[in-house]
């Protein structure tokens, strides 16, 4: 018979699991400082020897890092995504802009009818939240809050969809966001009637979201998309005309 006698468990594969888990999730991120080793022990209810077994085998396979004097952190597990030369490439050329606004389009509009079905009350909650603090942000007129909300909001979404592997490829993306490899989201945010359109895009998301309708979240994030690229040309596009008109302007007054 294909039995075998169930062995226990050690405490420190327990251990393992659990902190494997929370990273998996998404609950502990890149370059966050765990609690001390007194702390940890007793949270977990773990003796410290079992609990340095376990840190130990996280920080061989490369999930954690130690650094002398500051304690253990989870390590940069999004930092492989892209190599530094293909980051070069996509900062480099305007059509990996277009093409990343596209795969958001597709990825988020999944993630948001994902959120609207499988979001629990408290994921709503932080959806919610997070589109709370980007109406008053508008009302303060800050570009940099506006931005950063910008991100969250949509990562809060992509959290709330349950998937765990679209939730590490798009964190890695928008680092890349974040670092201005794609587009400077906080120029987008300094014009005032983009501003405005760029919230109603929001709380239509965030509204569809709450009211747990897939369809309607999912083309809420299509629009959003389409109007950010459409943005981004006309702003490429007014850039390349000023560019122009300023030579001529040089050469008037050069005469």
């Amino acid at each position: 018979m294909p039995f075998e006698k169930v062995q226990p468990e050690k405490l420190s594969h327990s251990v393992i699991r659990q902190i494997e888990g929370l990273i998996l999730r998404g609950i502990l991120q890149p370059g966050e400082r765990l609690p001390s080793e007194r702390e940890l022990s007793e949270r977990l209810g773990v003796s410290r020897p079992s609990l340095r077994e376990a840190l130990a085998d996280l920080q061989e396979r490369g999930l954690l890092t130690s650094k002398a004097g500051a304690g253990v952190f989870v390590a940069d597990v999004l930092g492989s995504a892209f190599s530094p030369a293909l980051i070069k490439l996509f900062a480099s050329h305007d059509e990996a802009v277009f093409d990343y606004i596209s795969f958001r389009r597709d990825m988020e509009g999944l993630a948001a009818a994902r959120a609207a079905k499988f979001g629990s009350a408290t994921d709503l909650k932080v959806i919610n939240s997070l589109f709370r603090q980007m109406e008053a942000a508008h009302t303060k007129r800050s570009p940099v809050d506006e931005a950063r909300l910008d991100a969250e909001f949509h990562l809060s979404i992509i959290e709330a969809s349950h998937n765990v592997i679209m939730l590490h490829m798009m964190r890695s993306m928008y680092d890349l966001l974040q670092e201005g490899v794609f587009y400077n989201r906080q120029v987008m945010f300094k014009q005032r009637t983009t501003r405005s359109m760029l919230l109603d895009q929001h709380r239509a998301i965030n509204h569809a979201i709450q009211a747990r309708d897939a369809e309607a979240a999912s083309s809420a994030v299509a629009a959003h998309m389409d109007y950010v690229k459409q943005a981004l040309s006309d702003q490429q596009t007014t850039e390349r005309n000023e560019a122009i008109a300023l030579k001529r302007f040089e050469t008037l007054v050069s005469r």
